[in-house]
């Protein structure tokens, strides 16, 4: 259920916390949103986002930013400005912004600490050796031969892995658990590793890095989080995170809490796969519009509204399920419906000439009928109209209900105009269309009760604004759920239509105004538009199957 504001509430989550308080395990409530900002945040991030501002928003807690960045490798700034800017877009705001990275000292001392309790060891294998001897679900894994060096000789080696003494990969502090865990998390994890690379936030002042299983529970614990909210894959690493934290310290420390990952259909939620489509040139960045990224989806049209909505009906649960994006596009058209101004554009414009009409007349348009307060728009109508190519036949197929040889049908908004003629070229493609307008036929006239079975939109042809439509479709088909995202690729993810025809109030739109284009679909001016660089980005369609 959705709260006034549109976030999470009435959940499992939120029950512990009741039940904490109420016990008086807890006295406040202090979450965080801990991305890695090594991409662009996407829709399955969101969530997140709304519950843990939802629980600080709930609880009159706090929330703070913290990036988890122990992978220098991957990281940069260019992502912790996006993180920054997707969040803000989607109306939080942290208490505090914080980095992993500022506990580097902290967690190199906690380390140190836990080599003299015999907690921690340097180990001289291989990450390939390690993995080939950590065992399986049914086997338990293999000591490592360095397991039992001596405190004293641990905290040198350690001391020297700082200090740059060995090259990348020679060695590794682990920490020492048991190699026979059921749990093979805890099979003497990797906390330290050497690695000489720049970091976004600290320089060159590290070749040893933490790994995050160590540095994430105890940055929690040094922030004082009292909930750890994290997704479901995360389950299995709930008995090193709170090893860590109680060895380092901090008992009880922070909790932390499962939920559900957000699969939607037919979006890809792996961050590596997102950042190989930038990488190989498949999508223009990890802002374009048919990416499930945030700053895509801002780029497409989609309200943050629209997306917090999404987040609360899909509600908090325990069990991984995958969601319909159906769901996704009902929350974005219901905002839309209610929030979008109506402004007529042809698509695949042909001419309509009005062989009774000289003179040019204004028409008053109301900007959305569900706000009873609606503002209103002035168009003209004149002489020569544009009309879809679509909305006329020669030969009309049957239950057609547009302009037809011989037929009728009303200009929405205006007059009723009956058939006189047509022109085709040496193709035989209509080019041009005569009709005439039935005198007082508007509404309120005394003709505008002549029965038509159709209604067409229009734009006037002397007014008219040349512009340009983008038409996204998702990046994966619907086919073939399951196969790898290489097979599942719409070729036809991107459809560019020039010279559609758009009434001239869109002349001075501004970025990211949203309509709807009657009988098409709603659409987004786009970054970057302007009167000399008219371009719409397709949003939603004005229906769906999606029952909600």
């Amino acid at each position: 259920m959705a709260t006034e504001n549109n976030v999470i509430s009435n959940n499992f989550i939120e029950d512990i916390i009741d039940e904490e308080l109420s016990t008086g395990k807890v006295d406040h409530v202090a979450t965080r949103f801990p991305p890695e900002p090594n991409g662009y945040l996407h829709i399955g991030h969101a969530k997140s986002l709304c519950i843990n501002f939802g629980v600080k928003e709930k609880y009159h807690g706090t929330c703070n930013l913290r990036y988890d960045d122990t992978n220098p490798t991957k990281e940069d700034v260019e992502f912790v400005d996006s993180i920054k800017e997707d969040i803000r877009w989607l109306g939080f705001e942290w208490d505090r912004e914080l980095y992993a990275s500022d506990y580097f000292d902290q967690l190199f001392d906690f380390a140190v600490e836990m080599i003299k309790k015999g907690l921690a060891y340097v180990c001289d294998m291989s990450a390939e050796e390690i993995k080939n001897t950590r065992g399986t679900l049914t086997e338990p894994g293999q000591n490592s031969p360095w397991r039992d060096r001596s405190i004293e000789e641990n905290l040198q080696l350690f001391y020297d892995m700082r200090d740059g003494k060995f090259e990348d990969g020679a060695k590794v502090l682990r920490a020492k658990i048991d190699m026979a865990s059921s749990n093979i998390n805890m099979r003497d994890p990797v906390m330290y590793r050497i690695l000489r690379a720049r970091h976004h936030h600290t320089g060159d002042k590290w070749i040893i890095y933490p790994m995050y299983d160590f540095a994430h529970p105890i940055s929690d614990a040094i922030e004082g989080i009292t909930h750890s909210i994290c997704t479901l894959e995360f389950e299995d690493h709930r008995p090193l995170y709170d090893w860590f934290k109680i060895n380092c310290g901090f008992d009880p420390g922070p909790r932390q809490i499962e939920f559900s990952r957000l699969n939607l259909t037919r979006t890809i939620m792996s961050k590596r796969y997102l950042k190989k489509l930038v990488e190989n040139g498949s999508v223009s960045g990890w802002n374009d519009p048919r990416m499930p990224t945030l700053s895509g989806m801002r780029e497409r049209g989609y309200p943050p509204e629209a997306i917090k909505d999404f987040c609360a009906r899909i509600g908090v649960a325990k069990a991984n399920s995958e969601v319909d994006v159906g769901l996704l596009e009902f929350c974005v058209r219901n905002y839309l419906n209610a929030h979008a101004s109506r402004v007529s554009v042809v698509e695949q414009p042909v001419l309509l000439i009005l062989d009774n009409v000289n003179d040019t007349e204004l028409v008053e348009n109301i900007d959305n009928p569900n706000d009873e307060n609606s503002t209103t728009h002035v168009s003209t109508f004149g002489k020569r109209l544009y009309i879809e190519a679509e909305d006329f036949k020669v030969v009309a197929p049957p239950k057609y209900h547009r302009l037809t040889v011989g037929g009728m049908v009303r200009l929405k908004g205006s007059y009723i105009v009956q058939y006189v003629s047509h022109e085709t070229d040496a193709e035989g493609n209509v080019t041009v269309i005569h009709g005439e307008v039935i005198p007082d036929s508007k509404s309120g006239g005394a003709n505008a009760n002549i029965k038509v079975k159709g209604v067409i939109h229009w734009v006037d042809a002397d007014n008219a604004l040349d512009c340009t439509l983008m038409k996204y479709d998702y990046l994966l088909l619907a086919e073939n759920e399951g196969a790898d995202f290489s097979e599942r690729m719409n070729p036809d993810s991107l459809k560019v239509v020039e010279h559609a025809k758009a009434e001239a109030y869109l002349k001075d739109t501004k970025p990211y105004d949203r309509f709807q284009f009657v009988r098409s679909g709603y659409y987004m001016a786009a970054r970057g538009y302007s009167e000399q660089n008219p371009v719409f980005n397709y949003i939603v369609d004005l229906k769906g199957s999606y029952k909600a």
